[in-house]
């Protein structure tokens, strides 16, 4: 898979893909019906259509040329030397291949200012949080309040950038 900017014709593959990403990792977390909420909300066509436009940010998919096996989303913070990793996700079936190694070398080489790399990720994904610690991320803290309005509780992770 190849890495590539996100266009408004990938929005449909992205949503179908964090849907059914996110129902892979969180129903057994937060039950069926509420991810469906999030998802419904979170990953909403419209939501997803605005990250497109958003400064100073980046908006990833990692393609094959017939389906998206991963996207990521990342943003400057009002500090540039500051990045927040606000999505990575790889399709349950393209785990393990690199495809999360490869958008996080392009979110990091998209953000040359940026000296920290933050994320926040639930407590109970350990999968994911494991993937983070093996690619140099260490824990800076928790929020209570994950993404900023969902009051769900998370890990802070970050990483030094050179």
């Amino acid at each position: 898979m190849f890495v590539r900017t996100a266009s408004e014709r990938d929005l449909a593959a992205i949503r179908a893909l964090l849907v059914e990403t996110w129902h892979a990792t969180y129903d057994a977390i937060y039950g069926a019906r509420r991810v469906t909420e999030i998802t419904d909300d979170w990953h909403s066509i419209a939501s997803l259509k605005a990250r497109l436009t958003r400064p100073n940010s980046e908006f990833l998919v990692a393609d094959d040329g017939k389906r998206l096996g991963g996207i990521a989303f990342a943003s400057a913070t009002t500090d540039p030397k500051i990045v927040l990793l606000n999505q990575l996700y790889v399709h349950p079936d393209c785990q393990r291949r690199g495809i999360g190694r490869s958008l996080l070398d392009e979110v990091e080489a998209s953000f040359p200012e940026a000296r920290t790399l933050r994320l926040e990720v639930e407590e109970a994904n350990s999968p994911a949080i494991a993937f983070y610690e093996a690619h140099g991320f260490r824990p800076a803290g928790r929020t209570a309040d994950c993404g900023g309005g969902s009051g769900i509780p998370a890990l802070i992770l970050e990483k030094r950038l050179a």
